[in-house]
């Protein structure tokens, strides 16, 4: 049984009930989610052949720093780093270290601040250097398929119509969706209800009411869905070592469709984005 309630009128952290938030919190949810896309956008400038992953995760902790903001990642269940960069065939959750990026690398970098206790949740991908064309067109899959997904998105619909936006779009260009991971409603609370699938059909799972927010935010992969977690706990990558790229954006349901908070001030979308902007 779905449970619908006010935001106001629950404590901070996941009851099971899906939290239906006013104007002021989309306003605040808008901050929290520009500053992680504004980080975001600045990495296009950083992320480059030779650059270690814990430059990454520098940038990422200072950017947040000089705007007021803490990376959520940082401390959250024992994890040390204030982003995760995911390489190749790493699906998600990826530790930044000291190894420096290869040309033809593909990364996801996933960056959530919290910004006046609002949490703003976003990841994209980078092409680092001259990278293969298979690996190219894995990364458009998966911005198109996180766009179907969020098109899908109406007072109305449901979380199912969401995953299966993703799932036929992505299995029609012969690519697969990762199971084991989906996105979150989000606001207050860095990971709440509802999940949100990226797979499924049309018409069910919990419907969508104005007030909802949360992340949609596909893996998908070039070769089977299959992943496996790594001894250090946190890196996922693909059982076949296949490639995998991952979008993902922060949206509240409004009375006519949605607003994502999370998009790019300098208009980026799919790479290669420009640098110095």
């Amino acid at each position: 049984m779905v449970t619908y309630i006010d935001a106001d009128a629950t404590p901070l952290k996941n009851t099971g009930q899906i939290r239906l938030y006013g104007k002021e919190a989309f306003a605040a949810m808008h901050r929290a989610g520009q500053l992680a896309a504004a980080c975001l956008d600045g990495l296009a400038d950083i992320v480059k052949p030779g650059v270690p992953t814990d430059e990454i995760d520098r940038y990422v902790y200072e950017f947040g720093a000089a705007h007021g903001a803490l990376p959520a990642t940082l401390g959250y269940r024992g994890y040390t780093k204030s982003t995760c960069t995911s390489i190749n065939h790493v699906v998600c959750h990826g530790i930044p270290d000291d190894k420096p990026l290869k040309d033809g690398d593909i990364v996801n970098v996933d960056v959530t601040y919290i910004v006046d206790g609002w949490y703003g949740d976003s990841s994209r991908m980078y092409l680092v250097g001259d990278v293969k064309r298979a690996a190219v067109r894995l990364v458009e899959v998966t911005y198109e398929s996180l766009m179907r997904g969020i098109a899908a998105v109406k007072p109305g619909a449901t979380t199912g119509d969401i995953g299966y936006a993703i799932q036929s779009y992505a299995e029609a260009e012969r690519c697969s969706v990762v199971r084991d991971f989906c996105g979150h409603g989000v606001g207050k609370v860095f990971h709440d209800t509802p999940n949100i699938l990226h797979y499924g059909n049309p018409g069910e799972g919990v419907e969508l009411r104005p007030g909802m927010i949360f992340t949609i935010e596909p893996m998908i992969n070039l070769g089977r869905p299959h992943v496996k977690v790594l001894r250090d706990g946190w890196t996922a990558v693909t059982r076949d070592r296949s490639l995998s790229a991952q979008f993902e954006h922060t949206v509240g349901v409004t009375e006519t469709g949605c607003e994502i908070f999370t998009l790019s001030p300098r208009g980026y979308g799919c790479p290669p984005y420009p640098t110095g902007a």
